[in-house]
């Protein structure tokens, strides 16, 4: 082995928490004191943090909500969790320091730009992204639409703040990149991992505010677990069938991406919330219907006279936790297996790639 001064990427662009960087902005370089060994036979693992509860703090050891996400850096995670040396050369970028309610599609585009670059690189052998998890699936699904490698992409968060006495963010980034320091991992689309548990993006949801366990994917199950930190899959790699593939990589500003909102469905909803949104600049909307998809007919009414009217494409999703949402009547696209949050990201990108109402169909119905 020989030693080398650790290379920590950090922006140094005037960035302040909860403001999004600049698409374009480039990472700088900066070398750190301390020097770590560096081992020519271990994969190279590159982590880009966004903070979250994994770098989250709290003021006692005993406070699991409340707390402050994204108080700590990449290199203190790094620091407290040594044995990712014995698995892997890493190297920190941090794109940004929030909770995850406050990541931005300027934070999004940046990430997916960055890891694709990094990906391309033939001296990585995986990518890790730290992520608070209140809105992890959506980054992970965005992810999993926009990159393009076979190279492991691996999600990974945390229930607890790093101050907490039984925090779970130094086991979960320690499998999170063990995860993606193994070729056993290669093919397997963007990954989540959380409590021991190996998950696709594409169908992994948030379903519990507060317990360990809760990213799942109900009906489509998990692709793995751990054991002693090592990962054991279920099956061979395989891919959501005939999952899409969206090029941003000559996407400069986050603003071409057309704006594309969620109305929520309940009894006696107001339809003219639809209106109001397409009014203020929605490009395309996603119903969460009750039941699966299910709609009030004046709702409706509103709905066929913007698509008639606007050429407003409408996905109906359902606010249930699962299912499948076919076509609803002879307007509005079917959200098929998707969730309102990731028929969202669907609809963003199919828009932006200039999709016509037969190819949105075909993404979301046929399979969805």
């Amino acid at each position: 082995m020989v030693s080398f001064k650790f290379l920590s990427l950090v922006y140094t662009a005037s960035y302040a928490l909860g403001s999004p960087l600049p698409p374009t902005a480039a990472p700088l370089l900066v070398v750190r004191d301390d020097t770590v060994a560096y081992n020519a036979s271990l994969p190279n693992v590159t982590i880009f943090a966004t903070g979250g509860t994994i770098a989250g703090s709290a003021s006692s050891s005993g406070q699991t909500t409340g707390y402050q996400a994204g108080a700590v850096s990449i290199a203190a995670l790094l620091e407290a969790v040594p044995e990712i040396a014995n698995i892997s050369n890493v190297r920190g970028v941090q794109v940004a320091n929030v909770g995850s309610e406050s990541i931005t599609p300027a934070i999004l585009l940046n990430l997916t730009q960055l890891v694709q670059k990094e990906l391309d690189n033939p001296y990585c052998q995986g990518v890790v992204i730290t992520h608070g998890t209140d809105t992890l699936e959506e980054s992970a699904f965005f992810l999993d639409l926009t990159i393009r490698s076979e190279k492991p992409v691996v999600f990974v968060g945390a229930m607890r703040p790093s101050t907490a006495i039984s925090a779970d963010g130094p086991i979960n980034l320690l499998e999170a990149v063990t995860l993606a320091a193994d070729p056993a991992a290669k093919g397997r689309g963007t990954m989540i991992v959380l409590n021991d548990r190996i998950a696709n993006a594409y169908f992994t949801t948030k379903t519990n505010a507060n317990a360990l366990d809760t990213f799942k994917a109900t009906e489509q199950g998990f692709l793995g677990f751990f054991i002693n930190i090592k990962p054991k899959f279920y099956y061979h790699p395989a891919l959501p069938l005939d999952k899409p593939y969206f090029d941003l990589s000559s996407v400069k500003n986050a603003t071409e991406l057309p704006q594309v909102d969620i109305i929520y469905g309940y009894q006696a909803l107001n339809p003219a919330l639809a209106r109001a949104a397409v009014a203020d600049g929605a490009k395309g909307l996603v119903l969460a219907g009750m039941g699966a998809g299910g709609w009030t007919d004046d709702g409706n009414d509103v709905v066929e006279e913007l698509i008639k009217t606007n050429g407003t494409p409408v996905v109906y999703s359902r606010r249930t936790m699962d299912g499948y949402v076919e076509p609803t009547g002879s307007y509005g696209i079917g959200g098929g297996f998707l969730n309102p949050q990731k028929a969202r990201i669907m609809l963003q990108l199919a828009l932006h790639a200039g999709y016509g109402e037969a190819q949105l169909k075909t993404i979301f119905e046929y399979y969805g």
